[in-house]
């Protein structure tokens, strides 16, 4: 009657063994390292940095538990922190012997001291919020007067370009602050540019101005679209950022909007604030530029002479000097997206999308240089680089740019991703830089699993106090149900904070609540007097249906604040549905488990460990009244 196929014990084995490997990682504390992450989106960090890093820690004798690189950056981990500190001071001198111009960023970090082979097996801890693991806060503020000047300039090269398309004869367009003017000649001129940008620009407020005898034409951004400029500004160096940290190897960066104007960036487990301003300021811009090609520039190439009047000396990846106008054709604003691909010879390229204004431009520019070269520019702190100076073969009408030449698959996959790094929509502030030590992070954790712990014992004594047999089965359904919350969230690689220790307590309050109703249910049928093993069956049988409705409610309220919440409230709410959906499976199926593996085979039980099971007293009958 109360008995489970085999392959149901199987499923929980299973998932018990899962649960213990993934929960495993999570018991081992952090160690101090040192991560070596770029310093430049032109230098790559790959393998071979492995044995610079060995060979610097070698003969400075300081001794590493290992070096490894993990597909962004190379990290050291060690025994103690004056060890940690020795080695960034080692690994630092030797890796960026010019202080002013660093090539690498050498910052200190922490890593779990999980052993190898539960890494070998994907079986990773828990990401760990900036209250638990320590680390930076940085609270940005976005210029949004930048950001709709910005705006205003590409509105007033729209309209240049709108009216000259037109033939729509103007005195000059010029830009007083956010706003655009266009001087005319005559009332007709003006009457038709105004129907023109009206058509093509209807975010913009265009009034006809008469002051004397000069006829203007004034346009400014409509405030709703000055709000969607503000907002695209701040998404736009959001993903910037997002990008940049991402490549750098920080675990778990918390990159995400405050307010109108502000942005909160938290890199937890980074320790060294000076490096992660460092690293979130790194921001690389994209200009493109023709290639002076000239006598002169040839002359001042070979040391002959000095560099031409309007034109700059960079350096070529790969190639040496070059000599590069000043004039700036296109900026990064205008790539929508760079990737690899192959050209017509089937040899490797870089295939650039352009948006519909750096499309028109490009247009102009490919029709008049044919047969020139074009640099495409990364500037970063002030510095430029040449990325790459393709040959102009033709016209490019669709703005779909294919750059190909003497680059191997690898060059290509290089140069797409340091044309897609972006730029900054509008410039940023730091205005709040907080450093969290990891020993605060350290006495949080401690504290939040003394709160767990505590809050289980007390739980678990309970029920067994007032359950027995009964009780002991929910403490350990309880406990599995622990183990399976922290392994999913391990192997979800999700970030736990304070919020999401305050989860976990009260997840095992409220998974115990279906234990309690099973118990109860059994307890009333034993009253209603129902034999032993009936009685367990239609106890978890009738218990289900209460079990998922009130689940069901409580998990509904999880979802409305991980859909609307933020920050530490999807946190909390992350870990609170997570341990909803383990709750149920553990109450119902595991202790059902434990106790068909108990009861199940005794054919003729007459009793069950269940604690008092109170009887109502038979209604007396009044014998003398009916006599």
């Amino acid at each position: 009657m109360n008995r489970y196929p085999l392959w149901k014990y199987a499923i929980l084995l299973v998932a018990l063994l899962i649960g213990t490997l993934y929960t495993l990682p999570n018991l081992f504390p952090d160690a101090p390292a040192v991560q070596v992450s770029s310093g430049k989106v032109t230098i790559k960090v790959d393998t071979a940095l492995v044995g610079r890093v060995e060979t610097v820690l070698q003969q400075a004798g300081i001794k590493a538990d290992f070096v490894q690189f993990d597909g962004n950056s190379v990290k050291a981990r060690f025994g103690d922190t004056d060890t940690q500190l020795k080695a960034k001071d080692a690994i630092n001198k030797a890796l960026n012997p010019d202080a002013n111009e660093p090539g690498y960023i050498v910052a200190l970090n922490l890593l779990s001291r999980s052993p190898q082979w539960l890494s070998s097996l994907h079986a990773n801890p828990m990401y760990l919020g900036l209250d638990l693991r320590g680390g930076v806060h940085f609270l940005m503020q976005v210029d949004m007067k930048a950001a709709l000047t910005k705006k205003a300039e590409a509105l007033t090269g729209d309209a240049r370009t709108m009216l000259r398309d037109k033939n729509i004869r103007h005195a000059g367009i010029s830009r007083d602050g956010n706003t655009v003017n266009i001087a005319f000649r005559d009332v007709e001129q003006r009457t038709a540019a105004t129907d023109v940008l009206k058509n093509q620009l209807p975010d913009v407020i265009w009034t006809p101005l008469d002051e004397g005898s000069e006829l203007r034409l004034s346009g400014t951004l409509n405030p709703k679209a000055q709000l969607a400029v503000q907002e695209a500004a701040v998404k736009q160096n959001i993903t910037t950022l997002h990008n940049r940290v991402n490549e750098l190897g920080v675990s778990e960066p918390v990159i995400q909007q405050q307010g109108v104007d502000r942005v909160v960036v938290q890199l937890p487990g980074v320790q060294d604030s000076a490096k992660a301003q460092d690293i979130i300021g790194r921001t690389a811009t994209l200009e493109l530029r023709m290639v002076d090609d000239g006598s002169e520039a040839l002359e001042a190439l070979k040391g002959n002479g000095p560099v031409p009047f309007g034109t700059e000396r960079f350096i070529d990846r790969g190639f040496g000097p070059i000599i590069v106008k000043r004039q700036v054709v296109l900026t990064g604003d205008a790539l929508i997206d760079a990737q690899t691909g192959f050209d017509e010879n089937h040899q490797p390229s870089v295939d650039l999308t352009l948006d519909a204004k750096g499309a028109r431009i490009f247009k102009d520019l490919t029709r008049e240089n044919v047969g020139k070269r074009m640099a495409i520019i990364l500037f970063e702190k002030g510095k430029g680089e040449v990325v790459t100076a393709p040959v102009i073969r033709g016209e490019i009408p669709n703005g779909r740019v294919k750059i190909s030449g003497a680059m191997t698959t690898q060059d290509a996959n290089d140069t797409a991703l340091l044309l897609r790094a972006g730029s900054l929509a509008a410039p940023m502030e730091i205005i709040e830089s907080r450093t969290i030590g990891p020993s605060l992070g350290k006495e949080n954790i401690e504290k939040g699993i003394a709160s767990v712990t505590w809050g289980f014992a007390a739980v678990a004594a309970f029920m067994c106090v007032y359950y027995l047999l009964f009780g002991v089965f929910s403490s350990l359904a309880l406990g599995f149900n622990l183990l399976l919350l922290i392994a999913a969230l391990s192997l979800m690689q999700a970030t736990l904070s304070l919020p999401g220790i305050a989860a976990i307590a009260l997840v095992l309050g409220m998974a115990i609540d279906s234990n309690v109703l099973i118990n109860e249910r059994v307890r009333e049928e034993l009253r209603g007097g129902e034999s032993p093993q009936q009685a367990i069956r239609l106890g978890y049988e009738r218990a289900w249906a209460t079990i998922l409705d009130s689940n069901v409610t409580t998990l509904i309220a999880g979802v409305s604040l991980l859909v609307f919440g933020s920050g530490p409230i999807k946190g909390f709410a992350v870990v609170h549905c997570l341990g909803i959906l383990t709750s149920m499976f553990s109450s119902v199926v595991f202790s059902r488990g434990l106790v068909n593996l108990w009861y199940g085979r005794q054919k003729k039980l007459k009793s069950v460990s269940i604690g008092q099971v109170w009887k109502p007293e038979p209604e007396a009958t009044d014998v003398a009244a009916k006599a």
